[in-house]
């Protein structure tokens, strides 16, 4: 038996004896439910060991007529009748009901889920299921959190109490993912630290408060003329229009990043979202707020690129890129050669592993094993460190299959950690997939998500890039709201339902879509120059000899030489890694002494080793330095014959 205040129950109720962790089935959706538009702020609280003290500091505070609806989630034992809702009834003279299946939410009420159940809500409506006798860990607080996010998406709101263990945490994740509110306890007021702490290090808490002075801003924010009046921006108006400019232009100074291509109605979403948790009723105030105080710019940064992202999200779409997709990356390959897979967006790092576990599951039916690379690049550095740790909360067994669990993850504390196998298959790195040259020769592009937040200019800019990324005949998975739009000259549909499309070998990437130029300084871990060397070649074969063999073969920039080191030509923006510009040359310079810091030493001992092997060299991971500075490049020298 788990001893008391351990993770299988609070440390107000006994823990459970069964040791079994039932997984919740999905609210239904295909029942006759009439869609109802809930115009009351509804709350979901989650609590677990501590939670009682936190409920009264919190109930006692809150005043009864404040138009919201309340619903508890705790971890109760299992086989006790739970007395949660006599507890409540103490604290405030609002009614206080345990739910029953179907039970609509009504304001000004206090709604407790009762013992031994998962409970989601539909069309303000809530339901109760019957949780399966499966190994895992009961999380009912991050299931509701979830289905709240789905039902009220940017009106959901979620507060993460006083409990041991990791619940909670991706609950707040999708709300936010939503562009909802999270409001988390401060660890020192709680009684067990463990949830409060493990959702605030997600960096998406709105708010970390005592217990007790949680209602204040909660009524606060609730009050506010945004959250009152939802969906009151169809269109910007071109005043708005000026201000969000001055905000990205803000943004973009301080992050490096520009937001002003993006869907302005989403951004302007979780502007408001900003605007409310800050008390702030006038977008031109906002952006005095964003220029003057400290953190708001990076703040509505990591907001701007909050998705909703799980493990083996659209469980169907996943089940066929492992049944139709993965066994033909596998077909016909080569032990040197490796499988390359790139994951742009990949945010906190799930989708990445849940391809490398399908890969690495794959190689195990086939009782063998081959290289699998899969590069994963996202914007934002604190989502990239997160993925690289491949630690997660033990939640995320509702969405991984036990036998991926067992199989490909460890236990370390209250965490599931993803195993070294398993990692090591996938490179993290800071990447604009705007802006930054994309990668090559990839066989797989799953882009999932991400396309829905990028206006229609950027997505004409993404799609060829992709196209360019692939190999001939290479898949593209894109999210289920998510399509190639007018590109069906660059793609074609593999499975339309499931969002999976190939690439049209025989088709040219539009010159709107190419980025062939350096990363930006930002973005250290990200570049491919490639440089060729060659036999003897005439002059005017050179530029067709050195485009064909970067923009086929390797990735972005490249130069080509002759036998003695001479430029014969640079393709693309070198100035990262070499001095000139692009063009011919008349008079032959050197390229090592063009070479910058950190790469002269490798260039000239891998053109030694080309010249006397005759065959490709390629080093990894060099250090180079910049203007104000340093990239981690990869770079290929390689022999070519005149054609």
């Amino acid at each position: 038996m788990p001893r008391k205040g351990s993770d299988g129950a609070g440390k107000d109720q006994t823990a459970s004896k069964s040791g079994k962790v039932p997984k919740p089935k999905t609210v239904p959706r295909d029942v006759s439910v009439p869609e109802t538009k809930v115009l009351f702020p509804i709350v979901g609280i989650g609590a677990s060991a501590g939670g009682l003290d936190a409920f009264e500091k919190f109930f006692t505070n809150l005043p009864p007529d404040t138009g919201m609806a309340f619903v508890l989630v705790q971890h109760l034992d299992p086989t006790h009748k739970s007395i949660l809702s006599e507890l409540i009834k103490r604290y405030t003279i609002m009614k206080v009901v345990e739910v029953e299946d179907g039970m609509p939410v009504k304001p000004n009420s206090v709604f407790v889920i009762p013992p031994n159940r998962y409970m989601g809500i539909l069309n303000g409506t809530l339901y109760l299921l019957e949780p399966t006798a499966l190994p895992g860990h009961r999380t009912p607080i991050d299931y509701f959190f979830r289905t709240l996010a789905e039902d009220q998406k940017e009106n959901a709101i979620c507060i993460v109490l006083s409990g041991t263990g990791t619940e909670g945490t991706i609950g707040l994740r999708t709300i936010k993912g939503e562009g909802g509110m999270g409001m988390v306890q401060d660890p020192v007021s709680a009684k067990y630290d463990g949830m409060p702490r493990n959702a605030i290090s997600t960096g998406l808490a709105d708010y970390i408060l005592p217990a007790e002075e949680m209602p204040e801003q909660l009524i606060a924010y609730a009050r506010h003329p945004i959250i009152r009046v939802p969906g009151t921006h169809d269109q910007v108006t071109s005043k708005e229009a000026d201000h969000l400019g001055k905000i990205f232009m803000i943004v973009r100074s301080q992050t490096g990043h520009d937001f002003s291509d993006y869907k302005q109605n989403t951004v302007l979403r979780r502007i408001e979202r900003r605007m409310a948790v800050n008390r702030i009723t006038e977008l031109s105030h906002y952006v005095r707020y964003v220029q003057e105080e400290p953190g708001e710019a990076h703040n509505l940064f990591k907001d701007l690129l909050i998705g909703v992202t799980n493990f083996f999200r659209d469980k169907e779409a996943f089940d066929v890129l492992r049944e139709k997709v993965i066994p033909r990356l596998f077909e016909n390959r080569s032990a040197d050669r490796p499988i390359r897979i790139w994951v742009p967006g990949c945010a906190t790092g799930e989708e990445a592993y849940t391809i490398a576990i399908l890969c690495r599951d794959f190689m195990h039916e086939l009782k063998t094993r081959f290289s699998v690379q899969i590069f994963a690049t996202d914007l934002n550095n604190e989502a990239i460190e997160t993925a690289r740790l491949g630690n997660y909360p033990e939640s995320i067994s509702t969405d991984v299959p036990s036998e991926f669990l067992e199989r490909y993850f460890s236990k370390d504390g209250g965490l599931y950690r993803v195993k070294k196998e398993i990692r090591d298959m996938a490179v993290f790195a800071l990447q604009n997939v705007i802006t930054d040259p994309p990668f090559s020769r990839m066989d797989l592009v799953s882009c999932r998500n991400v396309l829905i937040y990028l206006g229609a200019e950027l997505q004409k800019k993404v799609l060829p890039c992709f196209h360019y990324a692939l190999n001939p005949d290479g898949y593209l998975f894109l999210g289920s709201s998510e399509s190639i739009g007018e590109f069906n000259d660059l793609f074609s549909v593999l499975y339309r339902k499931w969002r999976l499309y190939t690439r049209r070998h025989n088709a040219f990437a539009r010159e709107t879509g190419l980025h062939l130029h350096g990363p930006t300084v930002t973005d250290r871990r990200i570049a491919a120059p490639a440089i060729g060397y060659p036999t003897t070649i005439e002059e005017p074969r050179y530029r067709g000899v050195v485009e064909k063999l970067i923009i086929e073969t390797y990735g972005p920039v490249g130069a080509l030489i002759n036998e003695k080191g001479e430029v014969l030509y640079i393709h693309g923006r070198t100035g990262k890694y070499l001095e000139p510009a692009s063009g011919n040359f008349a008079a032959k310079s050197s390229i090592l002494d063009m070479a910058r810091q950190g790469l002269k030493m490798e260039l000239a001992r891998s053109i030694r080793k080309a010249v006397t092997r005759k065959t490709e060299i390629r080093s990894e991971r060099l250090r180079v330095k910049t203007d104000g500075g340093e990239l981690l490049i990869n770079l290929v020298v390689k022999p070519i014959t005149e054609p």
